[in-house]
């Protein structure tokens, strides 16, 4: 039997070891990926520091993957060998419980994981569920599709599920993993599209991404600089700071919504009379199934986004995954499978 490389980590905050395992074999409904690509989220911090419930060691993780088909399983008819696939977050779904009858897939109770109930992408193989994959577009290489399996869905489908329309001004909280990439979609949206940051050095990369304008929030109030455009229609908040996003609720449009994909350690406080008085909500985002993905990918082709990424050789694992916790990255890191 051939042999592969992983990344594996075999207890709680223990360290990133390379292994050697057997090349597995796809089961019934399953396909064997060959991984060219794997971004490095903040989320599998859970797998490595052991704060994933019911995590099982040792785990290889990884959920932002790209690569190809290698080998189908049983029962397995709707992709074909060596096609170009993407697996994210979302590891797959029961399809029977309350959730799945309603279509609310992302609330499965059975849902699987990609990283934590399985293993995932830090790896030259892996095994996914046929349910969980993406079809990945000629146009996009593997080391730009893999960030798109969970931080490009992720603000993705924020957005266009966001309830804003084409000319809506809709705002961006941070300019980093998330955020860049938030940014081109907004403005490949067709929304008025205003990048919210901290600092004047980083205008040029927010406008050269699409912002139509720029606020920086250590020269200016920002709620009261969103309030002279208008007020925010929708203002999808990136930079996981409690204290800086409760504080965008007053720059809020009346009806207007703030979007929270990426959650702070500390609960938001808002003022009830915020909400209240101008109608207006807060909201968390979950990134989304395999359709969404797909989608994801697809529109990213077709609208030229891309996003800021950093490659690393398996065998630079550590050194990736610290730029990307110290969020020194510039924006995403990923691992590919060379040496």
């Amino acid at each position: 039997m051939s042999k592969m490389r992983v990344v594996q980590v075999t207890r709680p905050n223990g360290p990133f070891e390379i292994a050697e395992r057997e090349i597995p074999e796809p089961g019934a409904g399953q396909v064997r990926v060959k991984v060219e690509a794997c971004g490095i989220c903040h989320s599998d911090m859970f797998v490595k520091e052991g704060l994933w419930p019911g995590l099982q060691y040792p785990r290889v993780p990884g959920h932002e993957v790209a690569g190809r088909v290698d080998a189908l399983g049983g029962n397995v008819t709707e992709w074909k060998k060596g096609q170009r696939v993407g697996v994210g977050w979302h590891g797959g779904h029961c399809f029977v419980c309350e959730h799945c009858r309603r279509g609310d897939f992302a609330m499965c109770v059975n849902r699987k994981v990609t990283g934590f109930d399985f293993d995932g992408g830090y790896a030259e193989y892996m095994i996914a569920p046929a349910a969980a994959l993406a079809a990945i577009p000629d146009e996009l290489p593997a080391e730009e599709a893999g960030p798109f399996m969970c931080a490009g869905v992720t603000v993705y489908n924020a957005l266009r599920n966001s309830g804003a329309r084409g000319g809506d001004v809709v705002v961006v909280h941070g300019i980093g993993g998330l955020g860049h990439l938030g940014v081109q979609y907004a403005r490949q949206m067709g929304f008025k599209t205003v990048a919210l940051g901290r600092g004047k050095d980083k205008e040029p990369l927010a406008k050269k991404l699409g912002a139509h304008h720029y606020i920086d929030s250590d020269a200016s109030d920002a709620a009261a600089e969103l309030q002279k455009l208008g007020g925010a229609r929708v203002i999808l908040a990136t930079a996981p700071n409690a204290k800086a996003i409760s504080a965008l609720v007053d720059g809020l449009s009346v009806n207007g919504k703030l979007v929270v994909p990426a959650a702070p350690n500390e609960p938001l406080t808002v003022s009830a009379a915020s909400l209240f008085m101008g109608r207006r909500s807060v909201a968390g985002w979950y990134s989304g199934t395999a359709k969404d993905s797909q989608d994801t990918l697809e529109f990213s082709a077709l609208t030229g986004v891309h996003p800021m990424i950093e490659k690393y050789p398996l065998g630079r694992v550590a050194e990736a995954y610290e730029q990307m916790m110290s969020g020194k990255a510039r924006f995403r890191a990923v691992l590919t499978t060379g040496y």
